[in-house]
């Protein structure tokens, strides 16, 4: 099949075609055969009348505000291109409170002197006696061998020795 399409368009007959097609069509362009070219008249200066006066007497009745419907109030309407889609939600109200450990290591006494608890609240010991402040709104009450009891004005809270607790505190 390559072979017989190669060697038509390799044959003299093709050459000859083209050739006299090209001869002819370079003839028919010098003769003028394609056609008549448009007779070319001269315009009159003048323009032609207008066909009707336009009546300018009514167009303020057209645009006076009395003839426009008033339109309802405004919402947020079906616009595709106004979304609440990509608005952040509101950020919540900040905590007023926050969670601790505490944990009750036990107690010492000195002769004359108040007990002594030593508490740990987070990764920092405390040794306090009875009736300070152990964190934010919480004091002791009472330290005894195997409980410490914490208190303020809301709730009373007891720890056993040597168990974790979380404490909610309010935040300062």
């Amino acid at each position: 099949m390559l072979s017989a399409t190669l060697h038509l368009l390799r044959s003299r007959w093709l050459t000859w075609g083209v050739h006299v097609c090209l001869w002819l069509l370079l003839y028919l362009a010098v003769i003028h055969t394609g056609g008549k070219t448009p007779e070319l008249t001269e315009a009159s200066a003048s323009p032609p009348p207008p066909l009707s006066v336009v009546p300018v007497g009514r167009i303020d009745s057209l645009f006076s505000p009395g003839q426009w419907a008033t339109p309802l109030a405004r919402t947020k309407g079906l616009n595709p291109f106004l979304t609440d889609h990509f608005v952040p939600p509101s950020a919540p109200p900040p905590p007023t409170t926050k969670k601790i450990d505490a944990t009750y290591q036990g107690f010492f006494q000195t002769a004359d002197g108040p007990r002594q608890a030593i508490v740990k609240i987070g990764d920092a010991f405390l040794v306090t006696q009875v009736g300070s402040a152990v964190v934010t709104n919480q004091f002791v009450a009472d330290a005894t061998m195997q409980t410490l009891t914490l208190t303020n004005a809301a709730q009373t809270n007891t720890l056993p020795l040597n168990v974790k607790r979380e404490l909610e505190v309010p935040i300062k």
